[in-house]
């Protein structure tokens, strides 16, 4: 092979890394190369460094982060100033965080989905696809929903997560939940990103710091650069995983939390018999809010169907993060 094939490489291009990330490093190491990319996640803050060295005694069962700067940003504009989702993005691209022209890859999630695939192929030892990664954004999230958020004790962060599972179903998402501020993740604001992660042997550990911006970037680059020349192919000893056939569909969540959902159309009182055990968060200006206290994924798809047969709408379905 020519010497243009044995150039080390390191990226920040997470779209990249997700989608073509077992091919590029098998690449790598046909080329006694080094392919790099911790700046494709968390920005500055290490995470893909610690996962494949620090942690590599470990089995990574899940992954809970909030690995976008700028939704997060967002939300916590809204929270602390009453402020819309309109309002708060427009600032937001004021001052950079958000593209002008789309904002959507951000406010609708698909960065934070490619940054999950990345992390779950890490954890799991195979490619994990953005395409088979439910995802939604903070669209629909509104001043009403941050309030309710605050009485029940809890903050709204969009949550890129992945579970191993138990049964060797593997699943993962991206979406708004509802954070206990018991949880350390609650605490997260503004352009901050905080990956929590859970090891057979160490248990929880949380990787913290900003997300975005052009120095905290580069500072992981830098450091990219620095071990590809120090390391060079062997670092590919722990950071790989394999290649794997793309499923059919979407990866499906199974689990059963509590759900918080805001209905318009129907009145509170009918919520217990439609959408199970839980309690109404508030009612007013034709919309209600109410906190189940148990369902899945499909449970929650018929409590839809229900309500629409009843002549309403469900505007927004969270579930509520385990503390």
């Amino acid at each position: 092979a020519s010497d243009v094939y044995k150039r080390q490489v390191c990226t920040s291009n997470k779209e990249m890394v997700a989608t073509y990330g077992a091919e590029l490093l098998a690449l790598a190491k046909e080329h006694s190369a080094a392919f790099l990319f911790e700046a494709s996640v968390g920005g500055g803050t290490p995470i893909i460094t610690p996962m494949h060295q620090c942690l590599v005694a470990n089995h990574i069962s899940s992954i809970r982060g909030i690995v976008n700067g700028t939704t997060n940003f967002m939300l916590t504009k809204m929270k602390r100033e009453n402020m819309g989702f309109d309002e708060a993005l427009k600032i937001a691209q004021q001052l950079g965080y958000a593209e002008t022209k789309d904002p959507g890859d951000d406010v609708d999630g698909r960065d934070a989905c490619r940054k999950i695939a990345i992390l779950a192929s890490l954890a799991c030892g195979h490619h994990v696809y953005p395409d088979n990664i439910p995802t939604r954004g903070i669209r629909d999230i509104t001043v009403a929903d941050i309030k309710a958020a605050e009485k029940l004790d809890s903050a709204i962060k969009l949550i890129a997560w992945y579970n191993e599972g138990g049964d060797g179903q593997m699943a993962a998402g991206v979406e708004p939940m509802l954070v206990s501020n018991a949880n350390q993740l609650a605490g997260v604001d503004d352009v901050f990103n905080a990956v929590l992660m859970k090891g057979d042997m160490l248990g929880d550990v949380v990787f913290y710091g900003k997300g975005a911006g052009k120095l905290p970037t580069a500072s992981a680059v830098v450091a990219d650069v620095i071990d590809a020349l120090k390391e060079g192919v062997k670092v590919h000893d722990s950071l790989f995983w394999k290649p794997a056939e793309k499923p059919e569909g979407l990866l499906e969540d199974r689990n059963t939390y509590p759900w918080y959902l805001r209905v318009t159309g129907v009145a509170a009182a009918l919520l217990p018999s439609v959408a199970g055990a839980g309690h109404v968060v508030f009612e007013g200006n034709g919309e209600a809010a109410y906190l189940g206290d148990a369902a899945t994924s499909a449970d929650i798809a018929a409590v839809t169907e229900k309500i629409e047969v009843l002549g309403g709408k469900v505007a927004l379905a969270m579930k509520k993060l385990e503390d």
